[in-house]
């Protein structure tokens, strides 16, 4: 049975090794250590039996009623088991919790997003302050993720005054 709940201290160094792991493949973007500690309030993790971290995630509020899942990771035994759908929708619904009610993500894994209810969209369409971050990425300003997004069953187009959600 695994238990998925918030980030502690703890979980920082498996959080890091996690991300960077697959950073080290180009699987997705690094973490810093620095980087975790300052967000640990993001991440909720997913641990097994033995208390070991098997997967993390993160919900990063971005804009009013904006908020991004990022640094989503699964111990490699355990992908394709459920996990990172079940860390996203307990994300989602905790953004939800709060008001939240437009997801977006930057990936280079879109195939798992899009099996997630999340569509493509052009990063051009996003809105800037996605981009406030992007500064500190090694591979600015030439980003090669894909964004797509996610809107919750109660968006209204009117409350919304960027590009991406009017599509």
């Amino acid at each position: 049975m695994l238990e998925y709940r918030g980030a502690t201290f703890d979980d920082v160094e498996e959080i890091h090794k996690l991300l960077n792991d697959y950073a080290k493949e180009g699987l997705m973007l690094p973490r810093s250590r620095n980087a975790i500690y300052e967000n640990l309030r993001d991440y909720m993790v997913a641990c097994d039996e033995n208390c070991k971290l098997v997967g993390c995630g993160a919900l990063h509020f971005v804009w009013d009623r904006l908020a991004e899942i990022r640094s989503l990771a699964i111990v490699p035994e355990l992908k394709k088991t459920g996990i990172g759908s079940m860390l996203v929708s307990l994300l989602e619904a905790e953004g939800i919790r709060k008001g939240a009610k437009y997801f977006f993500t930057l990936t280079y894994q879109p195939g798992f997003f899009a099996k997630c209810d999340y569509l493509h969209v052009d990063k051009e369409d996003l809105p800037q302050k996605v981009w406030k971050e992007c500064v500190y990425c090694p591979l600015y300003p030439n980003c090669d993720e894909v964004a797509l997004i996610k809107k919750t069953p109660d968006f209204r187009e009117e409350e919304f005054e960027f590009g991406a959600v009017t599509k």
